[in-house]
């Protein structure tokens, strides 16, 4: 068995052509853009590129295979000069039963099943170019025609306020879904997998943390490792799945204090509340109009009261991406990264005595502080991101 790194929730933000995909996302979130990112700077073994899903995106992948730049594998996913694999996906977005609308990732093997997957959903949302589009089908419809085609199903950021499972529809997956279905449960920015094991429901399932990453610079802010045989999609579904020895071994993830939806933020006084979860009103103002908070809202809706993992849950690594380390700016990456190669050998690989040699003493130590917990973090919510604060 071999251990690679994988994130698989990579937005695109224009084609080749300047056709806007990911209307949220930066324009450099170009499909090649990304891969060569993932390779040369990130050291992201796998990338899963989540709106592949697109007609022009699509036409693009076709280019560079005929091109000879990525290479299909023989278990599905394409190779990029034996770098990365490139798995294919599409993002989209079904209405819950009782009102909201949840986003879930779905993930092919080949430009053959992504192409067949493409034309259905086109018969189902308003512009098949765009990410994240609403289809008119209900989540358990879209899981029969993932099962069809032997795809994967993943509940993306799953406790999130907006656009998810448990923050905006339900509060059980049953009630929305045919679980034995689901592949795996991605986290999001603001949970780990200690507050997603409040739920009972989850354990058998599987879960990835990933970058959802709408710039260059939030590849791999979140990521997995696996242990398995190859890097190709059947690989990866095998990892997902618990399947002949394959697993994942690790989720990297952002300390849930640094997600943008962590705790209740009140619009009208413009904080984040630090009152005792749960908090749906602000305590500061009494005001109702609240962005609710990730850790609100599991400890309202859990069927737990104590977090409890199955044995086959991996370690959760608390992750503090280098961009969120004071003092970092883009020369001091360029400078990490010219002496380390990867941003995954920064963070994993690189001692403090080298990264004192190269980025000075109180950079390094702040790196290897957020490595082993103890940076201090202030908490972040309503959209906008934790801080990590400068040590001593």
């Amino acid at each position: 068995m071999n251990r690679y790194f994988l994130d698989l929730h990579i937005h695109i933000g224009r084609t080749l052509g300047d056709q806007a995909v990911k209307i949220t996302a930066s324009r450099d979130l170009r499909f090649f853009n990304i891969v060569r990112e993932a390779a040369d700077r990130k050291g992201i073994d796998i990338v899963g590129i989540i709106d592949a899903v697109s007609p022009p995106v699509l036409s693009e992948i076709r280019d560079l295979i005929t091109a000879g730049e990525l290479v299909p594998l023989p278990g599905g996913g394409l190779s990029y000069q034996n770098k990365t694999t490139v798995l294919l996906g599409a993002e989209v977005e079904t209405t819950g039963p009782h009102g909201g609308a949840a986003h879930f990732g779905i993930w092919m093997a080949d430009v053959p099943a992504m192409q067949e997957f493409s034309d259905w959903l086109a018969m189902l949302i308003t512009n098949p170019v765009l990410s994240s589009q609403r289809a008119r089908c209900s989540a358990l419809q879209l899981q029969e025609k993932v099962s069809e085609l032997n795809g994967l199903f993943i509940v993306n950021h799953a406790f999130t306020p907006h656009k998810s499972v448990y923050g905006n529809c339900v509060n059980r997956l049953s009630e929305m879904l045919d679980v034995s279905k689901i592949t795996a449960l991605e986290l999001g920015l603001s949970a780990d997998s200690q507050l997603a094991d409040l739920f009972s429901e989850h354990d058998n399932l599987t879960y990835v943390s990933n970058s959802d990453a709408h710039s260059l610079a939030k590849i791999g802010r979140e990521y997995n490792r696996i242990e398995t045989a190859g890097c190709s999609f059947t690989d990866v579904k095998q990892a997902l799945l618990r399947q002949d020895g394959h697993r994942v071994i690790a989720n990297y993830g952002l300390a849930p204090k640094l997600g943008k939806y962590h705790r209740t933020y009140c619009l009208h006084c413009e904080e984040v509340v630090q009152a005792e979860p749960p908090v749906f009103i602000c305590p500061m103002c009494g005001g109702k109009r609240v962005v609710q908070g990730v850790i609100d809202r599991v400890t309202a809706i859990a069927d737990r009261t104590v977090s409890k993992s199955p044995v086959h849950r991996p370690p959760y690594h608390y992750q503090v991406p280098l961009e969120f380390i004071p003092g970092i700016g883009k020369k001091m990456m360029d400078r990490l990264l010219a002496v380390f190669g990867t941003e995954m050998n920064i963070l994993h690989q690189a001692t403090e005595q080298q990264l004192r040699e190269t980025a000075g003493e109180r950079i390094a130590r702040d790196i290897v502080l957020a490595r082993t917990g103890q940076l201090e973090l202030s908490a972040g919510g309503g959209g906008k991101y934790g801080k990590a604060l400068e040590s001593e």
